[in-house]
This record gives structure tokens, C-alpha cells and sequence, in this order.
């Protein structure tokens, strides 16, 4: 009979009585505390016997405008320290530069390897657990928050502090090599460029220069050939003018001695002598040329065989010496002997001097990047004092809590039958 009293009662709405059910509860309290117990146990020892968890990160931040000054100074590359930590930022958020330094490192990772496994589906799988990369907020206009960071969650069995300071330096090392490689590329294509450039401006200094020549040499055969022209044309006038004397002469001689005039006389002394017992001074004054038969047959026999004797009439024209000067200077032409007996044609290229101290002062190019701060390490990753998972208190609070909410409810369940079964007698009795 005291069983079924202090089994809870139910009306016909069905209420409970809560104090009859505390009463209930707490006659199960041994059955609640067991339960507790035994979850808290369970979740203390998955405390302390699940793997730890450790947790720990590097923080970087800009270099300092001295580290980078000697790239920039270079005049062929300029990366500022924001660009630098943002290089460095996407080296360690990439998955090709981690799973290359796992590769690199094997040593850091032999106690991830699981049989069965290649080596990318391990690093896979801890990749995606492990690695965070840390930005400042992009909503905060703050230099000062300008900072890169690399977090590390890792098991007991991996040195962490040693993986993302390694992994750290490794992608600077990958960022610094990029620079390097830009560099020298860069250098070695602009020198091809001023190769092309030296190239095409001795090219088209060889071309103007022959040009040049060309241009010289039609115009000294041109001016030579108009002056050959000029020569035979005077020369054929002069002949024709000699050939057209000797005619004149003839006809004069054939005058002069139907007139029987042997010495040179006039018109008014061939009419008329003039006796007297003095000297004769005969004057006369006409406008008129003489007819050159008055010059006698004499003169114009010996004027004529002086013609037909002679050999050339150039002296008689000094436009003829002139020709055969110029004939004469044209044979050399002193400005194309000087462009070609041109040694060294770069002596005369305005712009060459320039491009050629260009390319002397790339290939005298030497930049020490083997120093090149591309960031500040602000904070190394160092071994952490705790875990961070599993947490043991949290756990061990939980289990509490777990066992309670268990316990209670495995108790209720023990009540709900009892109350079940008293039900049942009395209806079975009558």
C-alpha cells in the first residue's frame, strides 16, 4: 500500500502531481547519482585519453622601406611592403606551397601517414583541419592593423611550433625566389630589347648610310654626264665654229685674189694711192666692218692653215677648262670615300650611346637578395601551454550534466512503468 501511494497520481485530465513526482525522483536518486557517475567517468577518461589538440600561429607584418629600397632603387622592379606581406599572405594560404613543403619535409608529417594512404590524401585530410590563415578585418582602414597570420591546430605527435615556423620561412623563401626570378627576367628581357633596339638602329644607320652613298654616287653620275654632254656640245660648236672659218676664209682668199689684195689694205686705200715724198698716214673712219677678204691672200692662206692644222679648239673656250675641272673632281668624291671608310659606325649614332650605358648598367647589375626582407616576423610560433581540445573541465561539466539529464530520465521511465503496473492490479482484482 505505501508503494502505491507515493506513486504519482493521475486525474482524468491527466495532471501530474509534481510533488508526488520529486517524491518519486528522489526515491530514485541512487539510480540518478549512478548514471551521473558513471557519464562523468566516461567523459573524464575521454578527457584525459583522447588525443590533445595544441594550437599554435606566427603573425607577420610589412618590412621596413630600407629592407626593400635596394629592389626598388634597381629602376626595374617595385614592390612596396604591403604588396610583400600580401605575397607572402597568398604563398601561405596556397595549397600548392604546403603541400610542397610537406612533400620537403617528411620528417615533420611521418606520424600522419596511414597505411593505405598516398601522400596527398594525408595531407589532404590535415590540411583542412590544421591550417588557418589570419587577415585583419577589411572593414578597418588601419595601417597599423596591416598583419598576416599562419594558425596551426595540430595532434600530440607533431612538432607544430616547428611545422609553421618551417612552413612560414618557406614561403618567404618561395615569395623571395619569385622576386628574384621577376628580376632576372625582367633584366634579361629588357636586354634583348635593347639588343633589338642597337640592332635596328645600326640597321637603319647602314641603310641611311648606303642610301647616302647611293644618292652621292646618281648624283655625281648624273652631274658628270651633264657635263660630258656640255663638253661635246661645246666641242662640236667649236669645231663647226672653225669648220665654218675655214669656209669663210676660202671664200675670202678666192676674193682677195680676184681682187689681186696679197697684204691687208682697206676700202679707200684700194680705190686711190696716195704719193708723197713723207711718210704716208692713211685714216679712215666707217662704221662698217671690213670684209675680210681686205686681209689679203697672205693672211688668209696662213689664217687658214693654222686652222686646218690645228688639233683641238678647247683652248678657245674657257668654259671647256672649267668642265674638265669639275670632270676632274668628280672622279673622287671625298664624302663617299669618308662614309665608307667609316671604321666603327656607332661613333655616329646619336641615340646608341645611351641604349649602350643602358645595357652596361643591366649587365652590372648585381642585387644580394639573399638578405631581402620581403616581411617582419612579428611573433614566432612557439609551444603552447595547453590544449585546446579536448578541454577536460568542459568535459568533465558535460559528462556531469549528461549523466544528470540521463539519470533523471531513466528514472522517469522506472516511474512511468510503476505507475503503469499499479494501474493494471486493481482492475485485474475486481
Amino acid at each position: 500500500m505505501s508503494q502505491e501511494s507515493s506513486l504519482p497520481q493521475y486525474g482524468n485530465n491527466d495532471e501530474i502531481d509534481l510533488l508526488a513526482l520529486f517524491e518519486s525522483l528522489w526515491e530514485q536518486k541512487l539510480v540518478i547519482a549512478a548514471i551521473t557517475a558513471v557519464v562523468t567517468v566516461l567523459a573524464i577518461g575521454y578527457a584525459f585519453l583522447a588525443t590533445p589538440y595544441y594550437e599554435t600561429q606566427s603573425t607577420l607584418r610589412p618590412a621596413a622601406i630600407k629592407d626593400l629600397d635596394e629592389v626598388n632603387a634597381s629602376g626595374i622592379y617595385e614592390i612596396t611592403p604591403e604588396e610583400a606581406l600580401h605575397r607572402v599572405g597568398s604563398a601561405l594560404d596556397s595549397y600548392e606551397t604546403r603541400l610542397n613543403y610537406y612533400r620537403d619535409n617528411p620528417e615533420l608529417f611521418s606520424s600522419l601517414n596511414k597505411t593505405g594512404r598516398s601522400l596527398e590524401q594525408s595531407f589532404e585530410e590535415f590540411n583542412q583541419k590544421a591550417f588557418s590563415v589570419l587577415r585583419p578585418d577589411p572593414r578597418r582602414n588601419d595601417n597599423l592593423a596591416s598583419f598576416v597570420g599562419l594558425r596551426m591546430t595540430y595532434p600530440r605527435g607533431i612538432d607544430g611550433p616547428a611545422v609553421v615556423n618551417g612552413l612560414v620561412a618557406y614561403a618567404i623563401e618561395g615569395v623571395r625566389s619569385q622576386v628574384e626570378t621577376d628580376i632576372e627576367v625582367l633584366i634579361n628581357n629588357r636586354l634583348a630589347t635593347l639588343e633589338r633596339r642597337i640592332n635596328a638602329a645600326r640597321a637603319s644607320y647602314e641603310a641611311e648610310k648606303e642610301i647616302r652613298i647611293a644618292e652621292l654616287t646618281e648624283a655625281d653620275s648624273l652631274k658628270r654626264a651633264q657635263l660630258q654632254d656640255e663638253l661635246r656640245a661645246l666641242r662640236e660648236e667649236l669645231r663647226q665654229r672653225r669648220a665654218d672659218r675655214i669656209a669663210q676664209l676660202d671664200e675670202a682668199i678666192r676674193i682677195a685674189s680676184a681682187l689681186n689684195i696679197r697684204r691687208p689694205t682697206t676700202p679707200s686705200a684700194l680705190g686711190q694711192e696716195v704719193r708723197t715724198s713723207g711718210s704716208v698716214i692713211r685714216t679712215e673712219v666707217t662704221n662698217q666692218d671690213i670684209p675680210l677678204y681686205f686681209m689679203g691672200t697672205d693672211a688668209l692662206e696662213a689664217e687658214r692653215k693654222a686652222l686646218e692644222a690645228r688639233t683641238s679648239d678647247d683652248f678657245t673656250e674657257p668654259r671647256i677648262a672649267e668642265i674638265t675641272k669639275e670632270l676632274q673632281l668628280l672622279e673622287h668624291n671625298r664624302k663617299i670615300e669618308v662614309l665608307s671608310s667609316r671604321e666603327n659606325d656607332d661613333l655616329f649614332l646619336t641615340e646608341l650611346a645611351e641604349m649602350r650605358s643602358e645595357r652596361a648598367r643591366l649587365k652590372s647589375l648585381q642585387l644580394n637578395l639573399e638578405g631581402l626582407n620581403l616581411v617582419r616576423i612579428d611573433q614566432w610560433a612557439i609551444t603552447p601551454l595547453n590544449t585546446v581540445k579536448p578541454k577536460k573541465a568542459l568535459v568533465a561539466a558535460l559528462g556531469v550534466v549528461l549523466g544528470g539529464v540521463l539519470g533523471v530520465g531513466v528514472a522517469l521511465v522506472r516511474i512511468a512503468m510503476r505507475s503503469r503496473k499499479s494501474i493494471a492490479k486493481p482492475t485485474s482484482e475486481a
